[in-house]
């Protein structure tokens, strides 16, 4: 028989049965701290496993029974954000309640669209479970549960328990199974210590599978640790697959209620190193529930700009302030691209959603959804940023639009860096980025993606400023590559794209130069308030080319120094030290004399090798370093001899 495992939450008003209900379908009773059993309520997260089989295939439910009371809804939160499907539990005595709204938006607000909704207690007396079912639908109208099923059930008597395991079952049947994108998650619920094993924590599972002796990576503190062993169902496991109840053994790790660096509490994330780092700003879109303008709720206030929140990803929630791009305030049934700056670090993927709460922790304000991890504080209200937001705000879904969005902020990425802290998996996006390979919108070098047009936008750019200095300085070699790097900066985000960008100009009738680029058809040339300069310096380094005069009795002022500039970037003399400079082909010839000298007559001192090219001592000494610097001579003693390397 083939298994799939899904998760389910408990959700509704306290006391309306939900860990009864659980107790009825599994035969566990999931509150388990002492003060539940003696409050008679739930107060954290309790857990239970539930098997539905249907023919040759079995549904394994691992189940979260999340707290009812009003003071309790953040424990509530840390238990639904990785769920597949929501079990809703209305007394029928009691009708629709403030926390079964509060759950219900939680619920929409994280994308679970999937429910059954258990309507309790309907063998009391005062119970009119006709009434009760017509209530309920019409309160889960403009929901994503409209349609959801409604089971009337009764613990004390049994009744219902049956049908409801049945609509469970059927909903399953219609519930696609938890994605393996290889891309593990377990948000960290419950951590606690076992003598003679250490600390436990249990948590979620989603994206991806864990295996044991598996090392991984506890975020946002970055510590590494091995998973010594793995259990789910209350088994032991070798590997354990998303959609599952797991707990695992960090040997190394403790039980920190600080959230110090060596320990792990609950928010905690554990996942792989290589899927991505800790962040202190996401951007998102915020959304308000239209639910909210009832009058019956107090946090229909609006929700101010640079407010203080918390706000509720995976099992934990950060302090944060919320920074909205256009608006002031947003009130109920509106959304808003907007900032979250986080007061400690966080770790989120690309299409999380979260939970908005206020700073006394007394109400949900809304929920949201990631579409920048790796947010920048400085770009947010940039134009690109807004583009990219918005582009992602109108297709949440759609892989091709948040790649093609990214290379059109960014013009480039590495392949094995697009959305890589995403929902999306590997597989599918190097799916995604072949289509748009292939049909023409971006390419691929080297390892980088590039939105086609961008890329062209930069090398055109690039092209009119190397242009530009062609013809403003045409007595100089190129745009310094220092210069060129910085005005591709803005527009490409890696030194890896910048230099592929470079190179692929290279390849288009421009060229390298040393340290500059330049088109290969550009000739420097002196301009004419320099030429009869230039005609001087030519003169006097010509007059005695073997014996020039020192740099500053041919270019005693400014003009002339931009003449032996120039004449030093075309290469058409040679700078053998700070005071002295010589033609190119008066270098060239004692060059080839010294190299000749010493072949033919075996290692030389200076004074032979000077009379050798008939220089004297002032231009043969630099010229000699210059040589040992370069490795063609070496000192033996107060000779040279040739180290076999070119000129």
């Amino acid at each position: 028989m083939s298994s799939t495992n899904y998760i389910l939450a408990t959700a509704g008003h306290v006391d309306h049965g939900k860990s009864s209900l659980i107790k009825a379908l599994t035969e566990t009773d999931p509150d388990r701290l002492p003060e539940e059993k003696e409050r008679g309520i739930t107060i954290d997260l309790g857990f239970a496993s539930l098997d539905l089989d249907a023919g040759d295939k079995q549904y394994r439910l691992g189940i979260i029974d999340v707290p009812g009371h009003e003071d309790f809804v953040k424990n509530m939160v840390a238990g639904v954000g990785s769920i597949d499907l929501a079990l809703i539990v209305v007394a029928a005595d009691d009708s629709w309640m403030p926390q079964t709204e509060e759950h219900v938006q939680i619920l929409s607000y994280l994308g679970i669209d999937k429910a059954v909704i258990a309507l309790t207690k309907i063998d009391l007396d005062e119970a009119d479970a006709e009434l009760a079912i017509e209530m309920v639908r019409e309160e889960l109208s403009g929901t994503p549960f409209a349609e959801a099923p409604i089971v009337g059930t009764s613990v004390t008597t049994g009744e219902g328990i049956p049908e409801l395991k049945q609509a469970l079952l059927n909903t399953l049947e219609q519930t696609p199974p938890p994605p393996d994108i290889a891309k593990p998650r377990l948000p960290v619920d419950r951590v606690f210590t076992l003598k003679g094993i250490g600390t436990v924590v249990t948590g979620t599972l989603t994206g991806g599978s864990l295996s044991k002796g598996q090392t991984i990576s506890l975020q946002p503190s970055g510590r590494t640790s091995r998973l010594r062993s793995i259990q789910a169902h209350n088994a032991d496991a070798d590997s354990v697959a998303p959609g599952t109840r797991t707990a695992v053994n960090l040997p190394d790790v403790g039980h920190d209620t600080a959230h110090g660096a060596d320990g792990v509490q609950r928010g905690d994330v554990i996942t792989l190193e290589k899927f991505g780092e800790t962040v202190d700003a996401i951007d998102a879109l915020v959304e308000r529930s239209p639910r909210l303008n009832s009058s019956q709720y107090s946090v229909n206030r609006p929700l101010k700009n640079n407010i203080r929140v918390r706000v509720h990803m995976g099992s934990g929630n950060v302090p944060a302030r919320i920074l909205f791009r256009e608006k002031k305030e947003l009130l109920p049934g509106e959304q808003e691209l907007a900032e979250l700056r986080f007061e400690e670090p966080v770790f989120a993927a690309a299409g999380d959603r979260f939970i908005i709460r206020d700073w006394p922790e007394q109400a949900t304000l809304a929920g949201g959804l990631i579409l920048d991890e790796l947010a920048d504080r400085r770009r947010f209200r940039s134009e690109r940023q807004g583009q990219l937001l918005t582009q992602r705000a109108q297709a949440p879904g759609d892989i091709k639009v948040w790649i093609t969005s990214l290379l059109e902020r960014d013009t480039a990425a590495r392949t094995d860096q697009v959305l890589q802290q995403s929902r999306f998996g590997a597989t599918e996006i190097r799916t995604a980025l072949k289509e748009l390979i292939e049909s023409g919108s971006a390419i691929e070098r080297q390892g980088i993606a590039a939105n086609q047009a961008a890329w062209t936008e930069a090398k055109k750019e690039l092209t009119a400023a190397i242009d530009t200095q062609h013809r403003r300085m045409p007595h100089l070699l190129g745009l310094p590559l220092t210069e060129a790097r910085a005005a591709l900066a803005d527009r490409l985000q890696s030194p890896e794209a910048i230099e592929l960008l470079l190179n692929d100009l290279c390849s288009e009738g421009f060229a390298r130069h040393g340290a500059v680029i330049a088109r290969e058809s550009h000739s420097p040339t002196l301009p004419d308030r320099l030429k009869a300069t230039g005609a001087k310096v030519k003169a006097a380094l010509s007059a005695k080319p073997a014996e020039p005069p020192s740099r500053k009795e041919i270019a005693p002022d400014e003009a002339a120094q931009e003449v032996i500039r120039f004449l030093l970037t075309t290469g058409e003399i040679v700078e053998l030290n700070p005071e002295i400079v010589i033609l190119r082909s008066a270098y060239d010839q004692m060059s080839r004399g010294i190299v000749d000298w010493i072949e033919t007559h075996g290692p030389a001192t200076v004074s032979e090798l000077r009379q050798a090219v008939g220089a004297s001592r002032r231009i043969v000494m630099p010229l000699l370093e210059r040589f040992d610097a370069q490795g063609i001579t070496k000192r033996d003693g107060d000779k040279r001899i040739l180290t076999g390397k070119e000129i």
